[in-house]
């Protein structure tokens, strides 16, 4: 399909079409015909297939759409699963107005937080927290750069924005640190619906039978510490349980030598029965849910963590560090630690996995944080954090430097031609930095 043709099906979200709302004639906006309130879009730099972000964006689009709000997902990146559901932000600069509300993501940098910034609408801003670089020195360059500068990026939006919320309490700390005047909670509550599902017949084939399953649920990425998830487990299976496995699931794209760094951690422990699964669909994740007997987190560092969470709906124990966002999510449920200590985590594991009692005690913990987190009215909080948002005095205009919209102008036709005629990027000079040795020919014969 050509830039062209994607542009016109994109244009077509659109177009303004009738609908009733609690019996009233309205028009997609949520106003009665005739009559237009503010568009309130989302937007951030990718929308992902399964992950935290991804499942809160989809929530809150069906909450505003629900309250009469005319509402898109306006992204640079999407997932083929979701790209359906989404907006191209090259194709909404010339339809937002200074009356709009963009709902901005903020998670790194990118072309379209940059294009946000630039936009006369209203901004609420929501972080997600960004990964200190650190983490990835050495391991993932180009992410260590993405992080660095996305941290940076934040700080121009301390004017930018009416209101700024964190999707947990360490989250609105960071922002309330870093000077956003006006800073708010917006919770994750999670749609289990993903989870409702039948499990896939081929992982409880493999995993359910009288093994006990420690389970980690994440990307696998070193701030997660899959490395300390392993050590544990290694000191478990050694000190109490020499039949047990390890599963860890979740995506390790781009980070394949880090992969192979902890299967190098597994061949110099010794240690069997370790199973990093990778990236997996909602049927296998409902499935390892079913069939673990514990989860297992060594993550230092989270802005939520919703697999935690997960696990309090699939009635699992959970043992995990406490650590930036982790003990206000867990919210009093389930068991913590505070020190990497193999042995004290390998006792905390027995002890749940051995003794029925304590085990029910875990599980009452963690369903009553449940109750109390799915108590939380999700659809009002955004409906009210929305109303605060308009409501609030404008910010100054957003300053750009004074050619921004001409080197975007430049940036879209260099799009248009690496989309429509890729060959011609070959044929441009190669970078000094990039040349090898040339040949001197100068004396060769004919």
């Amino acid at each position: 399909m050509s830039r062209d043709t994607q542009a016109e099906v994109r244009s077509t979200k659109y177009e303004v079409r009738s609908t009733e709302y609690d019996g009233v004639q309205r028009t997609e906006t949520g106003e009665r015909a005739g009559t237009r309130r503010p568009r309130v879009h989302q937007i951030l730099a990718t929308l992902g297939y399964g992950d935290a972000i991804g499942n809160e964006v989809l929530g809150i689009n069906r909450a505003l759409r629900a309250a009469g709000y005319e509402s898109e997902i306006i992204v640079e990146t999407a997932d083929p699963r979701l790209e359906d559901l989404t907006v191209d932000f090259r194709d909404i600069v010339d339809e937002v107005t200074a009356d709009d509300l963009l709902i901005h993501h903020f998670s790194l940098g990118s072309r379209a937080s940059r294009t946000a910034f630039a936009l006369p609408a209203r901004m609420l801003l929501i972080y997600h927290n960004i990964t200190p670089p650190e983490y990835f020195i050495g391991v993932h360059d180009q992410l260590v750069r993405q992080c660095y500068h996305g941290r940076r990026e934040l700080l121009p939006y301390r004017s930018r924005c009416q209101l700024a919320l964190g999707d947990s309490e360490f989250n609105r700390a960071e922002l309330e640190a870093l000077g956003f005047p006006r800073t708010d909670v917006l919770p994750v509550v999670p749609d289990f619906t993903h989870l409702e599902i039948p499990a896939d017949v081929r992982v409880l084939d493999a995993y359910d039978d009288d093994r006990t399953n420690v389970l980690f649920v994440g990307r696998v990425i070193p701030n997660k510490r899959p490395d300390n998830v392993i050590r544990f487990f290694h000191a478990y299976k050694r000190l109490y349980d020499p039949g047990a496995r390890l599963l860890i699931a979740g995506s390790y794209g781009g980070f394949e030598a880090y992969v192979t760094s902890l299967h190098a951690l597994v061949g110099a422990l010794g240690t069997e029965d370790v199973h990093i699964l990778g990236q997996v669909t909602n049927e296998e994740l409902t499935a390892l849910y079913d069939v673990a007997d514990v989860f297992l987190c060594a993550s230092e560092h989270e802005g939520f963590c919703v697999p935690l969470i997960e696990s309090f709906y699939k009635r699992l124990p959970v043992i995990a560090l406490a650590a930036t966002a982790v003990p206000a999510t867990m919210d009093g449920g389930g068991v913590l630690y505070d020190r990497p200590d193999p042995r004290h985590v390998a006792s905390l594991i027995h002890r749940i996995v051995s003794d029925p009692r304590h085990e029910e005690e875990v599980l009452r913990t963690q369903d009553a944080a449940l109750e109390r987190l799915l108590a939380k009215d999700f659809p009002a909080m955004v409906r009210g954090f929305v109303r605060q948002a308009l409501d609030a005095p404008r910010a100054a205009v957003p300053s750009v430097a004074a050619d921004f919209w001409r080197q975007y102008e430049l940036v879209q036709e260099l799009d248009a031609i690496h989309e429509s005629r890729p060959a011609a990027f070959r044929a441009l000079p190669i970078a000094p930095e990039e040349q090898g040795p040339v040949a001197d020919l100068s004396d060769r014969r004919r």
